[in-house]
């Protein structure tokens, strides 16, 4: 397994800790989605190989094919995170507008529920490659939002 596989890892770790401590309900959901996307990265870079080159322009790109993100390459090579896939393509928006600062992007449910599923992924993502599986640093501290104590 390659160091780039194994440090996408430990950056998906890296931000369902940062997750965890964030002030903000908006930085929770950017920092957990974050998260999914290196997890998911870390499948890519384990499993995928490089587009062979078919146009005679020597770009490398596909005539009518433009870039594509990591969700909707992540199912051409691990068939078996397609639903995973589905579901945090599905929260882009929400990151995009958690990111931009947006005040109502995100409820502190819909960040809290993110981060615990970007940690399920990431267990996933772990098994399917091999790895042991580490709960990230600090998410049991003061991680998730809860209601304030009256």
């Amino acid at each position: 397994m390659g160091h780039a596989t194994l440090d996408l890892v430990d950056q998906a770790r890296s931000c369902l800790a940062e997750a965890a401590t964030a002030s903000t309900v908006n930085d929770r959901f950017a920092a957990a989605h974050l998260g999914a996307l290196r997890a998911a990265a870390a499948v890519l870079a384990a499993r995928a190989h490089p587009a062979a080159r078919r146009t005679r322009n020597g770009s490398g790109r596909r005539r009518g094919h433009g870039p594509r993100n990591v969700w909707e390459l992540l199912p051409a090579v691990a068939p078996e995170l397609t639903e995973w896939a589905a579901f945090f393509a599905a929260k882009a928006g929400q990151r995009a507008a958690a990111l931009a600062g947006l005040p109502a992007a995100v409820s502190p449910r819909e960040a809290d529920d993110l981060m615990r599923e970007t940690e399920t992924f990431l267990g996933v993502v772990c098994v399917l490659l091999g790895l042991p599986y580490r709960e990230p640093v600090d998410t049991a501290a003061p991680g998730y939002l809860l209601p304030p104590s009256a």
